[in-house]
């Protein structure tokens, strides 16, 4: 039976809202991403602060605030995980 996921659904981003960028853990773009910003002990979506280690939903992609950087950590859809 798969566990449900109770994180805060932020839908899609809004280009016009402050938003940080959005890579996959294991991609190159997460090394560039990293050293490119800051170290920043909190990310934004749609121009909310959120800390680090926090977990979100967009749409069915759940993401994790890691340095400054929202990182691709799996996914929200119960159904298929």
């Amino acid at each position: 039976m798969a566990e449900r996921i109770h994180v805060v659904q932020v839908g899609a981003p809004d280009p016009e809202l402050h938003n940080s960028p959005v890579v996959e853990e294991t991609a190159e773009e997460y090394e560039t991403a990293a050293q490119a910003l800051p170290d920043q002990p909190q990310c934004y979506f749609n121009g909310c602060r959120y800390p680090q280690d926090q977990l979100v939903c967009s749409g069915s992609e759940l993401l994790r605030c890691g340095r400054g950087v929202w990182i691709q950590a799996g996914s929200c859809d119960n159904t298929n995980p």
